[in-house]
């Protein structure tokens, strides 16, 4: 496997999907001179009589409490000890490592001040596998992610705990079975590797590439659903979309025309059909994911400029050694761009859920009543429509936004906060909740599909339904659709639906791919 060189900055979003999926790191050799450039700045101040926060000073509402010079170490050990107040479950293996890279390439630009083994180390023990046990809650996103980030740095330093192939052990235990040594903090090193936005940053990663995968998957369940009911591909004509200018909507347009181009089904009507207009589950698919495009576009760049950005504080300035002191811990930016992401899966799911409930409505389908022959010796897919329902519910309820509900903490020190790490966190049971309605309508519409018989679909759609019928059969009489539907969820999640005809993501996604 390739080595994923972290960088300062310029990591595109390509770079970040790799590490969370398991690519070995390693650090860019160009970052070293800035790293030890930054930290021999920053000892210089150590050494001096002026206040710097966090270096010779306490914590916080505690920042003009002047620390001895005897005692600064401690302080840095201090701080990480002290911090380390997470509680809840652990995150998640991708997670874990796309905020140790996150971090490692934050203290990469110079100006936190940390010594070069201190970066080498988190590099280290992305590419060894000693992923620190973070808990998922107890950040309010300012002053960074204290807290969690507290239980990756005590691995750092040799303790908290750690899993080292599949085993859970102290920090230290890991770090010696890995063949790693901790590192001794310096000046301000405890602060550097807790303040920061690295854990939300990440949990929004991971939550925009499972909601990427998603949103691909559900173009393709909406031509599919499009062609089941026989609907018409006319609203998704580029005249239509030219004239309102939108991008996304373009772009939307565009993908499900070519997802459509030949189909039988579609020729069948296009003279004689009594019906004028589709419903807006069908008809306005452009409209309503074209602008949920823009948004997850939108997220993307606001997520991509933090992923590569320096977030801690102080900050050293490489020109002249100051040590400025301000706000790049506050995950504003990223609190922002998770509601955005949440409401855009919010509005994808509900689309697709009204597309499940039209395909088991005879009158609007024009399909057996829920999708199956004999309807009332069979139920077919009633409860399964129901189960999209319930799905969509939860995720309308986890879509109100997180960034207002600030709270003061420390003291009213911190007197404004993000809330983003939470708003963040649930953007992964949300993209779980699409990604569960999106198979549910892949297995409905690939029914439908295979009801209008012997008129086939498009050859593009033809590959898809493929992919569907792999994960399970025709429902020709009543069982047990659960384990189906969670295969078909899978099948979304993963990028499996969109693969066979070109990876959609890439298509809608690229510029920042």
């Amino acid at each position: 496997m390739m080595t994923a060189f972290i960088r300062a900055g310029g990591n595109a979003l390509g770079f970040w999907r790799q590490i969370a999926a398991g690519a070995t790191p390693g650090l860019d050799p160009a970052t070293q001179d800035a790293i030890a450039h930054g930290h021999a700045l920053l000892l210089s101040k150590a050494r001096g009589n002026d206040a710097v926060y966090g270096v010779n000073t306490g914590f916080g509402k505690l920042a003009s409490v002047r620390i001895p010079a005897e005692k600064l170490a401690q302080l840095q050990v201090n701080i990480v000890r002290s911090h380390q107040a997470g509680m809840g479950e652990p995150l998640e293996e991708p997670i874990v490592r796309l905020v140790l890279a996150l971090k490692a390439a934050s203290l990469a630009h110079g100006a936190s001040g940390v010594q070069p083994a201190t970066v080498d180390l988190l590099v280290a023990m992305l590419r060894e596998g000693v992923l620190p046990v973070i808990p998922a809650q107890g950040s309010v996103g300012a002053s960074g992610d204290l807290a969690p980030l507290a239980h990756m740095a005590a691995v750092l330093i040799g303790e908290g705990e750690a899993v080292w192939r599949g085993a859970r052990m102290t920090g230290g235990e890991a770090l010696a079975k890995a063949g790693l040594t901790p590192v001794v903090l310096g000046p301000k090193e405890g602060l550097a590797l807790l303040n920061g936005t690295q854990v939300s940053t990440a949990l929004a990663l991971h939550g925009l590439f499972l909601i990427e995968n998603a949103f691909a998957a559900a173009l393709v369940t909406g031509a599919l659903s499009t062609d089941a009911i026989a609907g018409s591909d006319t609203p998704f004509d580029a005249r239509i979309h030219t004239l309102r200018g939108q991008p996304g909507q373009i772009a939307v347009a565009a993908v499900l025309r070519a997802l459509m181009e030949g189909s039988e089904i579609r020729r069948s009507h296009l003279a004689d059909d009594p019906r004028v207009q589709d419903p807006y589950s069908i008809r306005c698919q452009p409209q309503v994911m074209g602008a949920a495009l823009d948004v997850i576009r939108s997220a993307q760049a606001m997520l991509l400029h933090e992923a590569n950005g320096v977030t801690d504080n102080p900050l050293v300035m490489s020109d002249n050694g100051d040590v400025l002191s301000g706000g790049n811990f506050h995950a504003e930016p990223v609190a922002f761009a998770a509601d955005m992401l949440a409401l855009a899966a919010c509005e994808v799911g509900n689309l697709a859920q009204r597309r499940c409930a039209m395909l088991v409505d005879p009158v609007l389908s024009g399909l057996p009543a829920f999708l199956v022959r004999e309807p009332g010796l069979n139920s077919g897919f009633m409860i399964a429509e129901v189960a999209s329902a319930a799905l969509a519910s939860e995720n309308r309820q986890k879509a109100a936004p997180a960034v207002t509900d600030t709270i003061p903490t420390s003291a009213n020190q911190e007197d404004h906060v993000s809330m983003a790490t939470h708003g963040a966190r649930r953007l992964g049971p949300m993209a779980e909740n699409l990604c569960r309605i999106i198979g549910i309508e892949a297995l409905m519409a690939a029914q439908g599909i295979d009801m209008r018989a012997p008129l086939a679909t498009s050859p593009l759609l033809k590959k898809a339904q493929a992919a569907i019928r792999a994960t399970a059969p025709v429902l020709d009489v009543d069982r047990p659709l659960s384990a189906e539907m969670e295969r078909a969820a899978r099948l979304v999640a993963t990028g499996g639906l969109t693969t066979p005809f070109g990876h959609v993501v890439e298509r809608l996604f690229g510029d920042m791919a």
